[in-house]
């Protein structure tokens, strides 16, 4: 065992100072300790050192810099404060993103074909004095970006309470657009909704109901809550999930197979598929709103979190009044399908 007692704190000591010193010999070998043996490391240590991580994280090289934010994401699954780690972990990101943009439409003006592997396959050293290392570096580091995040924005804390959700979406759509890479883990962890409000109508009966969700990752995991929320309160026919199936879309570890209860509609008659996510439903008065049909074919799936450490969730709140459900309905185009 590397970490003794006391041994990672004095390791984030010395790569504080190290990193704010410019030495460069001193901070690899602290950083080697730091990465070294997370898992002999007592929680309490890895609680103090995310902030003070985060604090650094800007002033850590390029290269190296996506490895500290996983290891600050590694601190908040041990304890450490995800509001106060989040900011600089998004403030990097946004950074890393924007650089590899720019890396992007380097990488297409030299004509260079496919772009490399973010593990470096495919680079030269050409590359890297034509396009410059700090873009290099940050095409380089997406992925740990991508982890790190995810991390942060596990919290629902951090969902409501910490900016800068906007910005990285927009960057990360950005590259996206230019590499065809969908890094869809931090895509769809940007888009979760809390307490967000939404309706179903159920086409055949004409009856709407007001329901609220959040933390809920994609269409599969609400697909199934809300199954469970109608069908088994007998609001809707239909067949309603396992128990266990809905305890997996809320908080419980692992996965459960399940059967589609309902086939869900958008307001502009778009089927609204399992594996997108609530934030794309179309809004109608302010509230998303999802019409419910019967299954036109049988589909199954494993049910559970798109997120496994984000906390699913949605509640009930009441049945909307024949005139509320028929004025909704009364907006909703034919199916498209």
């Amino acid at each position: 065992m590397i970490f003794g007692r006391g041994r990672f704190p004095a390791a984030v000591g010395d790569f504080e100072t190290a990193v704010r010193a410019r030495d460069v010999e001193a901070a690899e070998r602290s950083f080697a300790l730091l990465t070294s043996d997370l898992a002999a490391v007592e929680d309490t240590d890895l609680e103090a050192a995310g902030p003070r991580l985060a604090a650094l994280l800007d002033e850590v090289p390029p290269g190296p810099r996506g490895v500290v934010a996983v290891l600050i994401g590694a601190c908040v699954e041990r304890g450490a404060d995800p509001v106060l780690c989040a900011p600089a972990v998004f403030a990097g990101a946004l950074d890393a993103f924007e650089q590899a943009a720019v890396f992007c439409e380097g990488w297409a003006a030299a004509d260079r074909g496919t772009l490399p592997g973010h593990d470096g396959d495919g680079l030269e050293e050409a590359d890297v004095e034509r396009l410059g290392f700090e873009p290099v570096a940050a095409w380089q580091t997406l992925p740990q970006f991508e982890m790190a995040c995810v991390a942060m924005l596990n919290s629902p804390r951090v969902r409501r309470e910490v900016p800068g959700r906007a910005e990285l979406r927009a960057a990360v759509a950005r590259v996206t657009e230019l590499s065809g890479d969908p890094f869809k883990c931090l895509a769809y962890a940007l888009a979760v909704l809390d307490d967000e409000p939404l309706v179903a109508l159920d086409r055949a009966t004409g009856a709407g109901f007001a329901l609220r969700f959040s933390g809920v990752g994609d269409n599969f995991q609400l697909h199934t809550l809300l199954a469970d929320a109608l069908i088994g309160r007998g609001l809707v026919t239909g067949e309603a999930p396992s128990a266990e199936a809905v305890a997996c879309c809320r908080d419980r570890a692992g996965m459960v197979l399940t059967t589609g209860s309902f086939n869900l509609v958008g307001a502009d008659g778009e089927w609204i598929w399992n594996e997108g996510n609530p934030a794309d439903i179309p809004v109608v008065d302010g509230v998303r709103l999802v019409v419910v049909d019967p299954p036109p074919y049988q589909r199954s799936w494993q049910a559970g979190r798109f997120f496994p450490g984000m906390t699913g969730e949605l509640v009930y709140e009441r049945a909307l009044t024949p005139e509320e459900s028929a004025a909704l309905l009364a907006q909703v185009a034919d199916p498209v399908h």
